[in-house]
């Protein structure tokens, strides 16, 4: 995402030297700054996020971005002698859920001595239809994650872009993730077996790795085989904070679930 974000600035204008990535870090084992998921997070919390506790849209987005404006407020601060004000543009739709469908498409989300933040969704009212038919010829590249393969341009792969593995996501884009990611999604299992937690309330991780074996899953078009370093590091968080006591403890979902297409009998 960091390598899409820095393209889109890109073809905005926005000069190389303007581009912030930002992550949340934790101290790796020699004292240096490493990455830390959202599933370390999970795996050391206990429980998945769910509606009503969807603890990681603060913690691992929004709260992130908002951290990596601190030094640039305090630099401008000191320069223009006054607030600092920040446009946070964000492309949330109105389609994608009841709550993005009461956002105001303008708003302040803070104002004090040091910043306004003024919080602008563009794309607010905008179908699905009119996002494909605005990328035809728009200046700038979408996630391939959209597509059956990259650059394919049919709009079958994901109907949404999140995390990997997202427990608001949709069941077709859960098992074409299953099969995109399958490394990955066994180690989501792990955290579901090891917490007792389940992956979402109606089904499990290990259900849907079942189902997308058994019964079918979309064609993924790209495996990733998470073979690189990063994910020998997130393995190794994962595992460190499973042999921890977690912070809660798991709220079990129901343990029938339900049933993942017609006639599906992976459950019994």
């Amino acid at each position: 995402m960091s390598e899409l974000a820095a393209l889109q600035s890109a073809a905005f204008g926005v000069p190389a030297d303007r581009h912030l990535e930002v992550t949340r870090t934790m101290p790796g084992p020699d004292g240096t700054r490493m990455p830390h998921s959202l599933l370390s997070e999970i795996a050391a919390y206990g429980r998945f996020p769910r509606l009503g506790s969807p603890y990681c849209r603060k913690s691992a987005k929004e709260s992130v971005v908002s951290s990596a404006w601190t030094p640039i407020v305090r630099r401008l601060g000191r320069e223009l002698g006054r607030p600092v004000r920040i446009l946070k543009v964000m492309g949330l739709r109105s389609d994608e859920g009841p709550d993005r469908r009461k956002r105001a498409a303008f708003r302040t989300v803070q104002a004090n001595g040091a910043r306004i933040v003024d919080e602008w969704l563009p794309v607010k009212d905008w179908s699905a239809t009119t996002v494909k038919e605005w990328h035809t010829d728009a200046p700038v590249p979408y996630s391939w994650t959209y597509d059956s393969v990259p650059g394919a341009g049919d709009w079958l792969g994901n109907s949404r872009c999140s995390c990997a593995l997202c427990g608001f996501a949709s069941r077709r884009d859960l098992l074409l993730s299953v099969s995109r990611r399958p490394r990955l999604a066994d180690l989501y299992a792990e955290v579901e077996r090891v917490r007792g937690d389940s992956f979402r309330a109606d089904w499990r991780i290990t259900d849907l790795i079942r189902h997308a074996e058994q019964c079918g899953a979309p064609d993924p078009g790209v495996v990733c085989p998470d073979d690189e370093p990063d994910f020998t590091v997130l393995r190794d968080q994962v595992r460190a904070a499973l042999k921890k006591e977690p912070r809660k403890k798991p709220e079990l979902a129901r343990r029938g679930g339900r049933a993942l297409c017609d006639g599906c009998t992976i459950h019994s």
